[in-house]
C-alpha cells in the first residue's frame, strides 16, 4: 500500500512540477555547471543508492569543506540559497521515490560517513525501513542550517547534538509508522513550507522535542 501511494504521488508530482523543473534547471545551469547533484546515501538494509537534488553549491563542494552545510556556507551559490530556503532543491528526490530508492516519508537518508557513527542498535532500527524525503526530524530541523551557522564548529555540533536527536526521531517514526501518519507528515511538511505554524501539531504528539 505504501509503495503504491509513493509511486502515484511521486508520478503526479513530477508531472505537475515539470514547469518548475525546467525553470530551475535553466537557472542552475547559468553558472556553467550541472543542474543536478548526486550523492551516495545509505538506504534500507544498508544498501547504497544515489540521491538526486538540484545543485545548490559550487561544483565539487563535497571536497572543499565540511560534510554538513551551515546557512552562511560560502560554497552555496546565489540561486542555491533560494533553492534551499524554499526546499525546491529537494524536488528531484521524487525521482528516487518513483524508482523505489526512498519513500515520501521516512528517516532522512544519510551519507555513509555519518551512518558509520551510528550504534549497531540504531542502524538495525533506522535502516529497517526505506528512508524518505520528510519525517519528524525534517519538520523539527527545518531550520537546521541556521542552527548550525551559530555553532563554533558546525560539524561537531551536528555529531554531538543534532544527529543523536535525529536518530531518536527516526526510531520514533519507525515505531509509529502508518499510511495515515505519512499523509499527516506530508501535509505538515507542506504547511511548514508555506509558513503555517499548524505543522507543529504533528510534533506535539511525540515527546522527543529536545
Amino acid at each position: 500500500m505504501k509503495r503504491c501511494f509513493d509511486f502515484i504521488f511521486s508520478l503526479v508530482g513530477l508531472i505537475f512540477l515539470l514547469p518548475v523543473f525546467i525553470v530551475v534547471t535553466l537557472a542552475v545551469k547559468k553558472d556553467g555547471g550541472p543542474a543536478f547533484f548526486r550523492q551516495e546515501r545509505v538506504g534500507k538494509s544498508g544498501n547504497i543508492f544515489r540521491v538526486y537534488k538540484f545543485r545548490s553549491m559550487v561544483i565539487d563542494a563535497d571536497t572543499l569543506g565540511a560534510k554538513v552545510t551551515a546557512l552562511n556556507d560560502p560554497r552555496i551559490t546565489q540561486i542555491g540559497r533560494l533553492l534551499r530556503k524554499t526546499k525546491i532543491d529537494e524536488l528531484p528526490q521524487l525521482f528516487n521515490v518513483l524508482v523505489g530508492d526512498i519513500s515520501l516519508v521516512g528517516p532522512r537518508p544519510e551519507v555513509p560517513y555519518y551512518v558509520s557513527k551510528w550504534s549497531d542498535a540504531c542502524r538495525k532500527i533506522v535502516l529497517s525501513v526505506k528512508p524518505g524525503i520528510t519525517d519528524y526530524a525534517t519538520l523539527f530541523y527545518s531550520d537546521e542550517q541556521a542552527f548550525l551557522a551559530k555553532a563554533e564548529d558546525p560539524e561537531k555540533t551536528y555529531l554531538e547534538k543534532v544527529m543523536p536527536h535525529k536518530l531518536k526521531m527516526y526510531q520514533q517514526y519507525v515505531k509509529d509508522q502508518s499510511l495515515w501518519l505519512d499523509i499527516r507528515i506530508i501535509l505538515a511538511t507542506l504547511l511548514k513550507i508555506f509558513g503555517f505554524n499548524s505543522y507543529m501539531r504533528v510534533l506535539d504528539e511525540i515527546k522527543i522535542r529536545k
